[in-house]
Formats: structure tokens, sequence, C-alpha cells
């Protein structure tokens, strides 16, 4: 099979999206499928208004169907809903070819964080986007159930993973030279120092040790400003990045408007806890929609959350992000994939087509 997978989220940008989409072609292509990747790098770009470090494609649409033209793919999925999301929508439609779609942010939370767009405006416009998919993937359960409630139909479950080998299990804190001289414990959070991340409900508490933040984004200067005692620590390679996870006490996740939240799993695969709020992504990813939270707290006073996470076993931690393997993801994703030439009431690609490559 030769797929198509277009997103406006890819390399050099870095952002849960980029990595839980590289991850999935390693997978995919694992498994005998050939996945061509057309990302933003390949047309002519410019940075997203008050997004530094996310360039977006700027009129792609024609370029866009002549390298659809030229690649004839047997699948074709859209990843993201900007610019290169939207004009692979309309040559998909022009050529009366079926696709798949995404959900993977919940952009009309940050639209209304960013620009106080009404929250109904915005789903609008996701739904409108959403509406001639065969099938829109969805990471957790809570979001499926969000987005059948406004209305998204051909939703179909998937779930993400992580790579629990580059992310390796410390049973006990690891001795990091870079943080070796802050008092402890470590609090850490890693993503996009953005809108939508919430990070202040984190930066604002009182908390015994130590802050630490690694990552980038719009709202990174303001928030040095004001909060001069946090470490921050900037954009790490993952290799480093998986040592300064196993370095940390706990793993703080303030963010209310995730869809998944991967960067819980990477922290938890190598054995330290996470303290969240119990929302979606959060509730999923600790299993605490079905029962008990696994591998660390929710609690709707964060900081109660972060005390408490203090205690979770590293092993429980562990255990908990060995249930997100690539391998079933990704032949999850790939069962939902469908033909160009699908047509409405056909099955999608069987999944006894798919094995992995001896």
């Amino acid at each position: 099979m030769k797929l198509a997978l277009i997103t406006d989220a890819w390399h050099p940008q870095i952002n849960g999206v980029v990595t839980t989409l590289q991850e999935l072609v390693t997978s995919l292509e694992s498994m005998g499928i050939t996945v061509h990747v057309i990302h933003p790098g390949q047309f002519k770009h410019r940075p997203c208004p008050g997004y530094a470090g996310i360039d977006l494609a700027v009129r792609p649409r024609a370029a866009l169907e002549q390298m659809l033209s030229t690649l004839q793919p047997d699948a074709v999925h859209l990843a993201t809903e900007g610019p290169l999301g939207w004009a692979g929508r309309a040559v998909c439609r022009k050529r009366q070819w079926a696709f798949t779609t995404a959900f993977h942010t919940k952009f009309p939370e940050i639209l209304n964080s960013a620009l106080r767009v009404p929250l109904a405006w915005g789903y609008a416009l996701f739904r409108h986007f959403h509406k001639p998919s065969a099938g829109v993937m969805v990471p957790t359960q809570g979001v499926l159930e969000m987005l059948a409630q406004r209305k998204f139909t051909e939703l179909r479950p998937w779930t993400h993973g992580v790579d629990t080998h580059l992310f390796g299990f410390h049973a006990q804190t690891l001795a990091l030279q870079a943080l070796a001289k802050l008092p402890r414990p470590v609090c850490l959070f890693v993503g996009r120092i953005s809108y939508e991340k919430n990070i202040d409900a984190f930066l604002a508490m009182d908390l015994p040790g130590t802050k630490v933040v690694c990552g980038v984004g719009p709202l990174e200067s303001s928030l040095k400003a004001r909060f001069p005692g946090v470490h921050w620590m900037g954009v790490l390679p993952r290799d480093e990045l998986a040592k300064v996870y196993a370095a940390a006490d706990v793993f703080v996740f303030p963010s209310r408007s995730e869809t998944f939240g991967l960067v819980m799993l990477e922290a938890m695969a190598t054995g330290t806890p996470v303290a969240a709020y119990p929302v979606d992504g959060p509730l999923q990813v600790l299993g605490a929609d079905a029962g008990p939270a696994q591998g660390g707290v929710l609690d709707a006073d964060l900081r109660s959350a972060v005390l408490q996470a203090l205690s979770i076993p590293r092993q429980q931690a562990r255990q908990r992000a060995l249930a997100f393997g690539w391998n079933h993801a990704a032949r999850l994703f790939a069962s939902h994939l469908v033909s160009v030439h699908h047509k409405a009431g056909q099955l999608p690609w069987p999944v006894t087509r798919l094995s992995p490559k001896p």
C-alpha cells in the first residue's frame, strides 16, 4: 500500500503531534506500507502568527495536486486541519478520492484561549473540515464522545504509543549532572510553552523543591520574567530529554485541553509518575476512565496531585506505559485507512493484508 500522509506538523517543529506521526510512519513502514509524508517544508512557507517555531505552507493547493497526481497513492490521510490539510481535502474532493482524517489537537480551545474565538465557531469549522472524511481518527474515548456530541460523524477510536526503548526505565531517579544542584523534589513540565498548556497553573503553585521546564513557545519570554525561580532548559535532543524525564521526581501535566498527552507516557516509561487534572487525555493515559489511576495521580487540586504522586512507585508508572505499544497503535491506524476509490458502505483496508516485514 502506498499512503500519502499530509500534515502541517512535521520536522523541524517540536511537539507531540510530530513525535506521534514520526513514530507512526516508522511503525507503518515496518508493516510493509510505503508512507509519503507531505509537509510544509516541501512548499513555500511562513511562520504561524503567534506561534514561533511552527511554519505553515502558503497556498499549497496547486503544488500539492501535482504531487498527488505524480504519486497516485492508494490511500490519503490528512493528519491536521491547517493549510495543507485543507488543500488535501480540496484536491481529494475534486478527484472524488476518499480519505481519512485525524483529530489530534483541540484547536477550538486554543483559538478561544488565544483569540477569544467562541468554541461553537471553532467546532463548526472543524466539523465542516472533517465532514467528508471516511474516518476521523480520535485518540481517546472521551474525545470521541465529545466530538459525537458536537455532531461529528464517522469517528474511529485510535490510540498513540511510546518508544519504551528510548525512554528506558530507571528504578531510582537518575543522577543527572544538569539537575544535580537543584533542590528536590524536581517537578518537571515538558511541552510547548503556549496558551493551551495551562502552564501557569503549574508555575504559580507553591511546591517544595524545583520546577523544571523543557520546551519553547510563544509564552516563553513572559513566563520567564514572571517566574524567575523556575529552571528553564529549552529544547533538548530526545535522548537527552529521556534522561531529564528519568531524573525528575514527578511529571506535572497542567493542560485541561489535550486530546492525549504523549509526554505523560514518555515520563511514565522512564518510571516518573504523573500529576494531572482528571480531564480527557490524563483520564485515558492513566487508565482512570476505567478504574483507579495507574502510574500517577489525578486531582482537581493539581498541587495535591503533585504531592501524592511523589509516593507512586516508579515500577507502577513504567508498567502503565508498557500498555501503549506502537505496534498495536499502528495496526489500528492502518485498519481505519480506506482506498482512494472507497465508496460509502465498503469496508476499509483489511488488517489481514498488513503483516510485518520478515
